[in-house]
């Protein structure tokens, strides 16, 4: 009998006294498991059968959960999901940040037709010639194992990828080096698609002539990378369209890379943008720092409502590509340096500048080196994007310290049937 049920999609059993933590079973549900890995204080299962199931559990729409690693929700509704991914938020922020917003905001997510599936528009596939199956294997690991999932198609990649995962298989299954291409980068804007392949082995002639037909039938562009990013070669066609997202709501349109950094999901990161931008409420004569720019997904629309933005990133290709940006969609007030922003030395050049506004999405260590900043730095808004719960609620104590109450905070379903909490807090200045 499972007994209780974590936020990622785990239930617990207790059997002769230690906890034994099952993936994909649900409260109240009798199962039969298969222990997987033993711990000292707990052991993680693999679920056989569902004997009597949870009124709460619905049919997977994927042939593969449950093996496959990329989900791990998918047995419960979306809005269940939901609930879980805010009961989670609400209590790093209680438990870790021993504080509770002044306003709980509705979660954003897609409830458009297709809404939480095919969105992920970036992704890493793995690639394993196995010789027991006489193919290869294209997609995700498997969840117990170090494995490829044999699948044949994913429900939660963006499309045209998504029924890609066969002819990838098989394309790969006739050139040479085989056994030599761990893996795929995909990368699907608003109209191309990219797809950039790992090899440790250079290709023969027949092998590029057959990947760049490969590439033509299915109206992709493929890129060969031997190894680091300065290694990647545009195999076809020669001089591929750049990839593109639009953010119509601003009349913006990003390009970028295969390999940058971008968030997954394009539907709600349009939503996403919108609020935050609607957040943070920056006036025609406000300044605002972008913190973590990235490619300037947050900064360019913010430029069109504020008087200036300085975009700050640790990345140089990712400045380098927001200043191109910038200066594509014909935005002159915002600029963009390079900075890491784990490290300051509080002799930076921006922190001795007024700043009205600050906006921050840092990678999931947080921003705590920049929050214990903000005193100097005095904003009168800060918009917090983060997908941890846990470096958020410990950030937001911080800033609480600092004079900044938590005065809103929520959900957004980035990732629907996965346990990732994306979330938005607002803290303005006392």
């Amino acid at each position: 009998m499972i007994t209780a049920a974590t936020h990622d999609g785990r239930g617990i059993a207790a059997v002769e006294g230690k906890k034994v933590f099952v993936a994909g079973a649900l409260a109240g549900e009798t199962v039969r498991f298969q222990r997987r890995k033993r711990r000292r204080n707990f052991d993680e299962a693999e679920l056989l059968e569902v004997i009597e199931p949870s009124a709460e559990r619905v049919a997977p729409r994927c042939a593969v959960f449950g093996t496959c690693g990329g989900c791990s929700l998918q047995h419960q509704s979306q809005e269940t999901q939901r609930n879980i991914k805010f009961e989670a938020l609400q209590n790093a922020l209680q438990r870790i940040g021993g504080v509770t917003p002044g306003q709980w905001f509705a979660p954003l997510y897609d409830d458009g037709e297709n809404g939480g599936w095919n969105y992920r528009r970036r992704a890493r596939l793995a690639v394993k010639d196995v010789a027991g199956k006489g193919r290869v294997l294209v997609g995700f690991r498997e969840r117990h194992a170090p494995y490829v999932a044999d699948m044949q198609r994913c429900e939660i990649l963006a499309r045209p990828v998504d029924a890609m995962l066969t002819a990838l298989s098989e394309i790969i299954g006739t050139l040479s080096i085989r056994a030599r291409l761990p893996q795929i980068e995909v990368a699907v804007g608003d109209v191309q698609t990219r797809l950039v392949l790992r090899v440790l082995d250079p290709p023969t002639a027949e092998d590029r002539a057959h990947l760049a037909e490969f590439a033509k039938s299915q109206n992709v562009s493929i890129a060969l990378q031997t190894g680091g990013l300065d290694s990647i070669e545009d195999l076809y066609p020669a001089k591929p369209d750049a990839l593109s997202y639009r953010l119509p709501e601003f009349g913006i349109a990003l390009q970028f890379d295969a390999t940058d950094f971008v968030q997954v999901n394009a539907e709600i990161n349009r939503r996403m943008v919108a609020r935050a931008i609607e957040l943070l409420a920056p006036g025609a004569n406000d300044r605002v720092l972008d913190l973590f720019c990235g490619i300037g997904n947050f900064s360019l629309p913010l430029a069109r409502n504020a008087a200036e933005v300085l975009g700050i990133e640790g990345e140089a290709r990712q400045v380098q590509r927001a200043a191109a940006n910038a200066a594509r969609n014909g935005i002159k007030n915002a600029h963009f340096v390079t900075a890491d922003l784990s490290e300051i030395s509080g002799k930076e050049a921006w922190l001795a500048k007024p700043w009205q506004r600050v906006l921050l999405d840092p990678a999931r260590s947080g921003a705590l080196d920049v929050v214990k900043q903000m005193k100097r730095i005095n904003p009168e808004r800060i918009v917090y994007v983060s997908c941890h719960a846990a470096t958020l609620a410990r950030d937001a104590a911080e800033l609480i310290q600092l004079g900044y109450a938590l005065s809103g905070a929520g959900i957004i379903d980035m990732f629907p049937h996965t346990a990732h909490v994306e979330s938005i807090a607002v803290f303005e200045k006392k």
